[in-house]
């Protein structure tokens, strides 16, 4: 059985954030990028757990998105109760890493 897919505001914000940076609205290679980067987060609809864990906690998991300097985390909380794959983060692989909680 599959698995709904839900944004935290925070993804959400990450998301438009990654749209407007990478001028998706302006190039077609970007958008193509960015429509890839979709796809990917709505693909954790089908065994979610497929995905390592972060290296901060262990009650998250990340799937990479990208290629060389390009490369997305997308971190994820899976309720299995619920049947729910809650996106809390999306961010550049290049970050450090991130303090506790991503549910701000």
């Amino acid at each position: 059985m599959a698995y709904r897919v839900e944004l935290t505001v925070r993804a959400g914000r990450d998301l438009r954030y990654i749209y407007q940076t990478i001028a998706a609205a302006d190039s077609e290679q970007a958008r193509a990028w960015f429509n890839g980067l979709e796809v990917a987060i709505s693909s954790l609809d089908e065994h979610p757990a497929r995905n390592p864990v972060t290296p901060e906690t262990n009650t998250l998991r990340h799937l990479l998105y990208g290629n060389k300097r390009h490369v997305y985390r997308i971190i994820y909380a899976i309720d299995e109760r619920e049947r729910v794959v809650r996106v809390q983060h999306i961010r550049h692989g290049s970050r450090q890493p991130f303090p506790g909680s991503v549910d701000a």
